[in-house]
């Protein structure tokens, strides 16, 4: 990690503790864990353990109030290991914001402190099989009875679905014309009557894994409210603009450890009695995307740096969710190739590249980002959609 503004001494100590942990712990199993499946639920206690889950949030919670570029080089050197694995940093770091800072503490402080001892995973479900980047046109029913909510319908594509031990549920208690100031929050235990879950086959990812949770009368007490009732989607959404940055720390971290190991092997790999590196072809698509990961690294701790002072951050974090994935994907392609039938076949590079794709997908697409931003720039008035 090279030294600039955003990282002092003690995040870079933190960094460099992070990677000796990842690199002994994470690493090995990362080519396995995507064949079997299977999360390692002890590693990610002894993740837990290190404090390497949710420093940022209060003591208070189970955190170390250490502020979100501690988590940003915490998040970095998971994923160098392990994009999928380092999912559940984010998953942690995503809702950890939303329920310390809209839950009812009495029910959120046992639940916090277990996601950052690694001894819960905790989803969050807002997309639906009738939509994913119109997020607030929800369907999923949640009706107030007494002293409990009633969740009827389906959530789809959710990470972690059928890991998770709780979930952030989005759901509609207003009128649909209501959008997005209809919907509530709840925060749902995943072992409750009338819950269940599935799993997709997906392309990438595949150790935390996608999938569907199914709703049929489930009954969640009033105390799970997260914010106001019909108020979950306008207060609760403004947690993305810290897991955008995140994921864009993230893919780029997949895509410096990817580019590293390029500049290595072309330096080694022989062709017409040189190395690849005498090949101008070669090392300037690297040394571009060299440029444009350093570049859109910063502008990622930009928005957790601004975060952290309490400034407004939308638009960096915007920036960071569309601009990262898609140029990290660029980035190990073009590594992919470079390696040749080594890249192509199945191991380091491949699955890099399988696991990035899904965040071109997920947390908000390229195009949902840019009219984000757009609407920080221009005004939300002239940009209605």
């Amino acid at each position: 990690m090279n030294p600039n503004p955003y990282i002092d001494e003690d995040l870079q100590a933190l960094a460099e503790h992070a990677r000796r942990f990842a690199t002994k712990r994470v690493a090995p199993g990362f080519l396995e864990r995507d064949q079997t499946r299977v999360l390692d639920r002890a590693l990610l206690r002894e993740m837990g353990e290190l404090g390497f889950i949710c420093p940022e949030l209060p003591e208070a919670f189970g955190g170390q109030g250490m502020g979100c570029l501690a988590a940003g080089v915490i998040h970095e050197e998971i994923a160098r290991a392990d994009l999928s694995f380092s999912y559940l940093n984010l998953l942690a770091s995503l809702n950890g914001q939303i329920l310390s800072k809209y839950g009812n503490p009495e029910v959120v402080k046992p639940w916090l402190h277990k996601l950052t001892q690694g001894e819960a995973i905790c989803a969050i479900a807002l997309t639906e099989p009738r939509g994913g980047s119109d997020a607030a046109n929800l369907r999923l029913r949640i009706e107030r009875d007494g002293d409990e909510y009633v969740i009827n319908g389906e959530k789809t594509s959710i990470s972690a679905a059928d890991q998770a031990d709780i979930t952030v549920v989005f759901g509609r208690t207003g009128k649909p014309e209501d959008g997005a100031h209809g919907v509530t929050a709840l925060l749902v235990p995943m072992d409750l009557p009338g819950l269940s879950t599935n799993r997709f086959d997906c392309h990438g990812q595949r150790a935390i894994g996608r999938g569907s949770i199914f709703f049929e009368n489930v009954r969640v007490p009033v105390s799970h409210r997260l914010g106001d009732e019909n108020k979950g989607f306008v207060q609760v959404m403004h947690g993305f603009d810290f897991s955008r940055s995140l994921i864009g720390l993230q893919v780029l971290a997949v895509a410096r450890v990817a580019l590293d190991e390029t500049w290595e092997y072309i330096t080694q790999r022989q062709a017409f009695g040189q190395p690849l590196s005498s090949f101008q072809g070669v090392t300037h698509p690297l040394a571009q995307f060299d440029t444009e990961v350093e570049g859109a690294r910063l502008l990622c701790l930009q928005g957790l740096w601004l975060k952290d002072k309490g400034l407004p951050h939308t638009a960096e974090a915007g920036m960071a969710k569309w601009w990262g994935p898609k140029l990290a994907y660029d980035v190990i392609h073009q590594c992919l190739l470079c390696f040749g039938h080594g890249g192509y076949d199945r191991g380091l590079m491949e699955q890099r590249l399988r696991d990035v794709l899904g965040f071109q997908i997920g947390d908000g697409t390229a195009q949902i980002m840019k009219t984000v931003i757009a609407r920080v720039r221009a005004g939300r008035k002239f940009v209605p959609a």
